[in-house]
């Protein structure tokens, strides 16, 4: 898409952006410049090189699944605003 394709007007209805026509101007000579900076980058020569999907290798960083033991119900009630049966009581939210 070339700057001159680029219709300022219709991407600001997009974003819901009222802009006047000295703005239309200033953004579309700003979005001119990065598409074609966009165009300059689609005519690297990338032949070998694998596509990444992010630029640093990731990795998983969680901790291994193991069984531990839990907090003691009595620990956990102990705030409560309010109990029965060793459940915590919620406002009804559902009319």
């Amino acid at each position: 898409m070339s700057a001159t394709d680029l219709d300022v007007r219709y991407v600001a209805h997009l974003a819901r952006l009222e802009l006047t026509p000295e703005e239309e101007a200033h953004y579309g000579a700003q979005l001119g410049k990065v598409l074609e900076y966009v165009n300059q980058l689609s005519q690297l020569d990338l032949e070998g090189i694998e596509p990444t999907a992010h630029a640093l290798s990731l990795r998983n960083v969680t901790r291994p699944d193991e069984t531990r033991p839990s907090l003691p119900r009595e620990d956990a009630m102990r705030n409560a605003p309010a109990q029965s049966d060793g459940l915590f009581v919620v406002p009804k939210i559902v009319e």
